[in-house]
């Protein structure tokens, strides 16, 4: 703490209430994603390949009752990783949202108590949205009172529609904003002072997407067509496979190293640009990070240098196996611990920038 801070919090303004939320939801999102990767991820890709190699088995012996009870069981194993998948992308993605609006709120026309209100009804909207998505495969359809949506499914979409009407609440008070012609914001904004810590996550964020959308671009150009026609010559040779066992063995073998190498080009592209955003986000809302500045600047260099492992070593995960998963995997830790890191400064955030509304 700094000589002159007051001794007490002052109460959690809807700003510093959406950057705790925000950020809160991105690490939890980004450490669920993590574990998923360790433990459900490479096992669920194994069954997988099991299970479509049976199916292939079942096809060439003309075994259609194997063959639905095959699929059936890929169709379960895809919903398990699917599920995984989107809880993890829908918590991220409601954290980068909640700073978004974070920063919106100086040009809000709403009440201060609405304001608060729509922040805690978002972050709420936030954390059940992923629950709900996770528990779909869990829950299925057991005791639902619909043909077709089970209780998990509701839960999602009711959090989904409460994040909707936040939205839609917060666009009006901006529009007000809008129509009314003001020259300033309603309150003060979050300062633009131009320090070590902005001007490296700006800088940093700026090349990782930069960089992300060239990789993108490399790979759209050189690999994605050949993948596509590989994997139709492949599901070909499935259907039709050569005499003998060893050429569906190959063909699986050959299907699933094609997943897998189109699955870590896809991932490395989509995490680079997506930590980039991450550091843009986080620079806007560094005033509300209470933290020294040698900390802030350690965050900092750890958050963006995770953001540099995680998707290189994606990359090369298929040339060098779980080593490479594993140092992946360590960078995404960096980016986790630098998100606590930055979240135990929010919270001891004096509420100076909250004084200074209730002052205007």
């Amino acid at each position: 703490m700094t000589a002159g801070t007051p001794a007490t919090f002052s109460a959690m303004g809807e700003s510093r209430l959406l950057v705790f939320g925000g950020i809160a939801l991105i690490a939890a999102g980004m450490l669920f994603g993590d574990i998923f990767a360790v433990f459900v991820l490479h096992q669920n890709g194994r069954q997988t390949g099991q299970a479509l190699l049976t199916a292939a088995q079942a096809v060439a012996a003309q075994n259609s009752l194997a063959v639905n009870a095959v699929f059936a069981h890929i169709g379960n194993l895809l919903e398990d990783r699917g599920t995984k998948v989107d809880a993890h992308v829908h918590m991220i993605d409601a954290g980068y949202l909640a700073l978004l609006l974070a920063l919106l709120q100086p040009y809000v026309a709403l009440s201060a108590s609405s304001k608060k209100f729509l922040a805690k009804l978002f972050l709420t909207g936030g954390l059940l949205l992923p629950m709900g998505i996770f528990l779909i495969h869990y829950v299925g359809m057991t005791y639902s009172p619909f043909p077709v949506i089970g209780w998990a499914s509701i839960l999602a979409d009711s959090a989904g529609a409460l994040l909707i009407i936040v939205l839609l609440a917060e666009g009006w008070g901006f529009w007000n904003y809008l129509r009314d012609r003001r020259a300033h914001p309603l309150e003060p904004d979050l300062s633009k002072d131009r320090t070590w810590e902005r001007r490296a996550l700006l800088a940093g964020g700026t090349v990782l997407i930069l960089l992300g959308f060239i990789y993108g671009a490399w790979y759209a150009g050189l690999n994605l067509y050949e993948h596509e026609n590989r994997e139709m010559v492949i599901l070909k040779d499935l259907l039709d496979p050569p005499t003998g066992a060893g050429g569906l063995d190959a063909s699986v073998n050959a299907y699933g190293m094609l997943q897998a190498e189109k699955a870590v080009q896809i991932a490395a592209h989509s995490h680079i640009i997506e930590f980039g955003l991450l550091a843009i986000l986080l620079s806007f809302v560094q005033p509300y990070v209470f933290l020294s500045e040698r900390w802030k600047r350690i965050w900092v260099r750890v958050l963006l240098a995770g953001s540099v492992i995680l998707p290189i070593f994606v990359l090369l995960e298929l040339k060098l196996g779980l080593l490479a998963g594993g140092i992946a995997d360590a960078g995404g830790v960096m980016v986790i611990v630098a998100l606590v890191g930055m979240l135990v400064g929010v919270v001891r955030y004096t509420g100076s920038l909250d004084a200074e509304v209730r002052k205007a």
